[in-house]
């Protein structure tokens, strides 16, 4: 038979006739698969939905609405999710939480993030609040060494991987990863890797004794080292999961691109080529944006805002044939976590049941205020609520010998609110409502300063990173002159209305945290003597039942504009 009767033959059979002038298998799409990816960052344990500014943000339409809280995380989670889809995290989901949370390590929050099935997440600045060895916990199980066990019994671990890939651990001359720094998912047939590294200024920014023996690596060294890793496991796709990231223009809708570029940008664009996405976090700000990798090719970079307030849709097809990410298939969305659909109803029991554990921990009162005690600054970047916590921590260290106290300001949370204070009435301020305002657990601690190590030291609250003006209690003043040079624009240092003595000594003041060098204040670590006392809110709520009724401090310590 000729091929022409046998190409006539089988299609009178019916069967499926390929004609010869098709085009070649090469020349084809190639086939892909399709992934969704959803991501939060920032949540420092909001399981109730957050208030005040906290709790609300800038929506598509530019309007501001209410947002956030653990049960519409999961409401708008389950309308977002396909059997297709990954949930990922960009760090600080935990540390600086509310009591709900950290009354219990933040094991509420953990579990809550593996119920709604977080996979994997970079470490955040803020999971070393209390210590590597508490986040080593906090990733593997077992109790609180010293509270023991939660209500809810034996700590089981976190169901999702954190990951450090530039955070080390030195033993002798050898340095391994703390936790993982990488990991695989398989997804609708296809692996994604995902690498997690956190913002190299960890150190300035946490306890020092917390992160003791541990090195914080460049992110973009750490993250290449990372995707290198991930290559030779001919893993292709690959995810960057930083907790690190870029402010913003003011009121900017949560899916425009008006970075002001900074640390975020910089990892973005130099991070290896085979990394097609860059998911940040850190500075609590929501963008989308598009960024050149090292190659010249776009890559979709974004964040998600803080506090549950927004999740991030990143939507990508890979190709089957090589495993990597069709670029050009890139869509990200920034999704506001609106309040006006039905809260998860498991996620509102899991919440209440926590909210009732800890009910009478936070409702205790502890004393009275006369008016609002706040954060808002005078001209001088003094604050009410930074004086009055510097008040009661001189008072909680003076049998210590400490002869002033000085506080950071980035350590005051929240504000102390008149008619919002207390369960039991206007004026009232709570346990609950303390541990807001100064929720780090931080220790109290004395040292002895020379009087010109003392004008050196608020010589440090201008860096090239900013301002950060300290709050120092009632007996010590200064004034600042910010026209003059960096380094020289404190002046007429006071204690107890004396001037000091360049060569004296003084006992002063202040958390574990600026004790050990924190926010770039490193002239404390210079000093000598030094003796650790109670934890600062401990110092905090003695102080508030010492007094009975606290009224706001005038704002006349710190002088000059």
């Amino acid at each position: 038979m000729t091929r022409r009767r046998t190409i006539l033959a089988c299609a009178a059979a019916g069967l499926t006739v390929i004609a010869l002038t098709a085009q070649p298998a090469a020349a084809r799409p190639a086939p892909t698969a399709s992934v969704k990816l959803l991501a939060l960052n920032d949540f420092h344990g909001n399981l109730e939905p957050p208030s005040g500014s906290s709790g609300r943000a800038i929506n598509e339409n530019g309007e501001t609405v209410e947002a956030g809280g653990a049960a519409y995380v999961a409401a708008h989670l389950k309308r977002l999710r396909d059997r297709h889809t990954l949930t990922v995290a960009q760090g600080d989901l935990i540390g600086a939480t509310p009591l709900i949370s950290a009354a219990y390590h933040d094991e509420p929050s953990v579990q809550f993030l593996g119920d709604i099935g977080v996979t994997a997440s970079a470490v955040g600045n803020h999971e070393f609040d209390e210590g590597y060895r508490e986040l080593l916990r906090i990733q593997h199980g077992g109790c609180h060494p010293e509270d023991g066990c939660s209500p809810e019994g034996k700590w089981r671990g976190a169901k999702f991987d954190y990951l450090s890939a530039n955070v080390l651990k030195k033993r002798g001359h050898w340095k391994r990863p703390l936790l993982k720094p990488w990991t695989i998912r398989h997804v609708n047939g296809v692996r994604v890797g995902f690498i997690g590294v956190v913002t190299k200024t960890t150190p300035s920014i946490v306890t020092a004794e917390g992160i003791k023996g541990l090195e914080f690596q460049d992110e973009v060294e750490a993250a290449n080292r990372a995707a290198r890793e991930l290559k030779r496991r001919n893993v292709r796709a690959m995810v960057l999961l930083v907790h690190e990231g870029d402010q913003v223009n003011a009121g900017q809708r949560p899916d425009a691109c008006g970075v002001v570029p900074g640390a975020g940008s910089r990892i973005a664009e130099q991070a290896d080529p085979e990394i097609d996405v860059v998911l940040s976090g850190h500075t609590h700000q929501q963008y989308v944006c598009s960024v050149e990798d090292p190659k010249g090719q776009p890559r979709l970079f974004s964040s998600g805002s803080s506090f549950g307030r927004v999740i991030t849709e990143v939507n990508l097809k890979v190709n089957r044939r090589t495993g990597d990410i069709v670029r050009s298939s890139l869509r990200g969305d920034n999704h506001v976590v609106t309040r006006d659909v039905p809260p998860d109803p498991k996620t509102e029991r899991f919440v209440q049941t926590w909210k009732d554990r800890v009910a009478d921990i936070a409702n205790r009162p502890i004393g009275t205020i006369t008016a609002d005690i706040t954060r808002a600054p005078s001209p001088s970047g003094e604050t009410a609520l930074g004086d009055l916590i510097a008040d009661a921590q001189l008072a909680a260290m003076r049998d210590l010998g400490a002869q002033v106290a000085l506080m950071n300001p980035g350590g005051v949370r929240t504000d102390l609110t008149y008619a919002a204070s207390g369960a039991e009435g206007d004026g009232v301020v709570t346990y609950g409502e303390a541990f807001a305002v100064q929720p780090f657990n931080n220790v109290m601690g004395v040292v002895s300063l020379t009087g010109a190590q003392l004008d050196a030291l608020l010589e440090q609250q201008w860096t090239d990173a900013g301002e950060k003006i300290l709050q120092p209690s009632a007996n010590l003043n200064f004034t600042i002159d910010r026209a003059s040079p960096a380094g020289d624009r404190v002046s007429a240092i006071t204690v107890d209305g004396t001037p000091i003595d360049p060569a004296a000594t003084y006992k002063v003041a202040a958390n574990n945290f600026l004790l050990g060098g924190g926010d770039g204040f490193t002239v404390f670590t210079e000093g000598t003597d030094q003796v650790l006392g109670p934890i600062d809110l401990d110092a905090f709520v003695a102080y508030f039942q010492a007094q009975g009724t606290l009224a706001p401090p005038p704002l006349n310590r710190i002088s000059g504009q």
